[in-house]
């Protein structure tokens, strides 16, 4: 669907997002504890997607965004768990090991 120019809008917290991320063209972040305040942000004339990491926080912005009347809005069932287990892009932060960590923080002492 996002190929044919639906709009993810993922409700996850920033550093959800930072550790793992949906690898698509077009998505936009809207936390669900800004939901209210930030979701008029969001098109209305857009097919729009709403995921997060299981379903359950979208599946409660998908429902605010109907009664503030958009249409196109779907809730993307298991969030980024069943997207990464169907095999669908995701991006990862790289995950630095204990060593570059330990001489990052030495590093920045000196």
């Amino acid at each position: 669907m996002t190929r044919k120019g639906a709009l993810l809008v993922d409700v996850r917290e920033e550093r959800e997002i930072e550790h793992k991320a949906f690898d698509v063209p077009e998505v936009m972040a809207v936390p669900l504890s800004r939901f209210e305040s930030s979701f008029r942000d969001i098109p209305q004339k857009r097919k729009v997607i709403v995921v997060c990491r299981s379903g359950s926080r979208s599946t409660a912005a998908t429902s605010m965004l109907m009664s503030r009347g958009y249409k196109n809005v779907l809730n993307l069932q298991h969030g980024i768990i069943g997207w990464e287990r169907e095999g669908l892009p995701v991006k990862r932060k790289e995950q630095q090991g204990l060593l570059a960590r330990m001489l990052q923080r030495l590093h920045k002492q000196n």
